[in-house]
């Protein structure tokens, strides 16, 4: 029976890469049958490391069969995956963020989790000197998923292992990593094509603080003034997105890339609250708060929310 790879919902570079990535290493490699999955469209960053490896972008699904064999990547959460997930066989887990529990396995897997920035790296390791016959593809997907996560190694989640291995891959591949990165990153930033509920979707995990349930969404850009303009439409479609999704609120975070800094859109007296007893910083009557240093949701973001 074929094993199904797949990422996490609303699935951004890494989780649109590593699902390629295993699902050809337990193929051509260690003979399992695989193919990769994705759970939602992929994000034009995501798009674009498709097109440009010339990769097939995998089959999105909403469901899988009980009993099918899996292999879950870039995640842990059940919130994430989908519904029905502990059905499934669930035979490998890999991933790089905090163990979240919930999920249920048939049997024992192998789990592998890492403090690393990126899945894609804890593969690099994990495949070892079978990485010498992965297709020129296979490897530019890695470099693209490192480069991602670490926004070209300015996150803070960014790791010696994670930069080594991104110019191992770069120097294999003949990449020039500044010029390849600011062609992701632009391309990242080309929001055009999706609505104001998309874009609080795109790149977004669910979080509880303080009794309340919050969207936490984040957008990466070298253009943020880009989404900027939008603010007003991005605001009113907030409640909107609250509602439908079940959360008390959406809490957005505009990721300036180039100048290392986060703005928060502040619609309402809740989300001033949560930013000033977050982030020790003060509101006053605006709409949105600057937040300089702050551009990962992982160590910078969700640890520090509060109310």
């Amino acid at each position: 029976m074929t094993t199904l790879v797949f990422g996490h919902k609303s699935p951004d570079t890494d989780s649109t890469g590593s699902p390629i990535i295993w699902a050809w290493y337990l193929s051509s490699v260690k003979g399992t049958p695989a193919e990769a999955r994705l759970l939602g469209e992929p994000n034009t960053e995501a798009a674009f490391m498709l097109n440009h490896w010339d990769l097939e972008k995998p089959e999105i699904i909403e469901t899988v069969e009980a009993g099918t064999p899996v292999v879950i990547v870039d995640t842990n959460n059940p919130a994430e995956l989908p519904q029905g997930i502990n059905d499934t066989d669930i035979t490998a887990i890999i991933d790089h963020h905090k163990l979240v529990g919930g999920l249920e396995t048939k049997g024992p897997i192998d789990i592998r989790i890492e403090p690393v920035a990126c899945t894609a790296t804890i593969m690099w390791k994990m495949i070892g000197d079978d990485m010498a016959q992965a297709p020129k593809a296979i490897k530019g997907a890695m470099l693209s998923c490192i480069l991602s996560d670490t926004l070209e190694f300015r996150s803070p989640t960014t790791t010696q292992e994670d930069t080594a291995i991104a110019h191992a891959l770069a120097e294999d591949l003949g990449v020039d990593i500044p010029a390849y990165a600011a062609e992701m990153f632009a391309a990242k930033s080309d929001v055009s094509a999706f609505s104001d509920a998309e874009l609080l979707r795109m790149d977004s995990k669910e979080y509880e603080v303080g009794g309340k349930s919050f969207r936490v969404s984040v957008l990466e850009t070298t253009s943020p003034e880009t989404v900027l303009s939008r603010k007003a439409d991005l605001m009113e479609t907030m409640p909107l997105v609250a509602e439908e999704d079940g959360v008390d609120q959406v809490l957005l975070f505009v990721v300036d890339i180039l100048n290392e800094e986060s703005t928060m859109l502040i619609p309402n007296a809740l989300t001033k609250q949560l930013a000033e007893a977050s982030f020790a910083t003060a509101c006053g009557d605006a709409d949105t708060v600057v937040l300089p240093g702050v551009v990962s949701r992982k160590k910078q973001i969700i640890p520090n929310l509060k109310l």
